[in-house]
């Protein structure tokens, strides 16, 4: 009973610490977006600091879900629950890598907010924003309308990046004194699209722990 009761205890835990690296990563894309939108240096700046904290949370919950395994053999709904903490776990580590190195691109970008505006890279990032808000509360609640959400969002940005990345490779890519910050957006446009990628790993994730039905190469291929 009382390995019972530090299951549960530890389980619970882990839950705290995935809602809580959700939330920090979900500020960091909150937080890169408005810098990228608004050319925030320093915003930039602290994004790529704060990336320590979640690079520490990803070692505590892999070392807790090791921990948890090590207790007990846990079986159904708690098995997947952990083996899919453990994914979701890289799959958020990943999205804050991304967003921090969008940061480290503000800079060179900082001269070109019109043709950020005017190429709709903000709006990209509004728009992933707005997706892994929803990631959050699939992450809190388990509710699978949400999951929904995700990969209808991700497909849209998918197909709205790869507008952008044609209309720069055909209008300035053969441009020579435009060619380095063309790459950045491309490069910028690419990450927000893998952003978008790892959280629709993350609503696979999370269906599997509610119904344990695998969808990885069910129904999104074009993402």
């Amino acid at each position: 009973m009382e390995n019972y009761r530090i299951f549960d205890s530890e389980l619970e835990k882990l839950t705290h610490k995935v809602i809580d690296m959700c939330s920090q990563v979900n500020q960091q894309l909150v937080d890169v977006t408005l810098a990228l939108r608004t050319s925030d240096l320093v915003l930039a700046k602290q994004v790529i600091v704060n990336d320590e904290n979640i690079n520490n949370l990803d070692v505590k919950i892999d070392k807790l879900c090791q921990k948890i395994f090590a207790l007990q053999q846990p079986v159904a709904k708690d098995l997947r629950y952990i083996i899919s903490a453990l994914k979701i776990n890289n799959d958020l580590e990943r999205i804050g890598d991304h967003a921090v190195n969008i940061a480290k691109r503000i800079e060179p970008l900082s001269e070109y907010r019109k043709l950020i505006q005017e190429l709709g890279i903000d709006v990209i990032g509004e728009k992933t924003t707005d997706l892994f808000a929803d990631v959050v509360e699939l992450v809190k609640n388990h509710d699978l309308t949400y999951a929904e959400k995700v990969l209808s969002k991700a497909i849209e940005i998918k197909v709205d990046c790869e507008q952008i990345a044609t209309r720069i490779l055909g209008e300035m890519m053969h441009q020579s004194e435009v060619v380095v910050v063309a790459a950045n957006i491309l490069i910028t446009t690419n990450l927000f699209e893998r952003i978008a990628s790892y959280s629709t790993n993350v609503a696979e994730s999370i269906t599997f722990v509610v119904n344990g039905e695998i969808v990885k190469h069910q129904k999104h291929n074009n993402i």
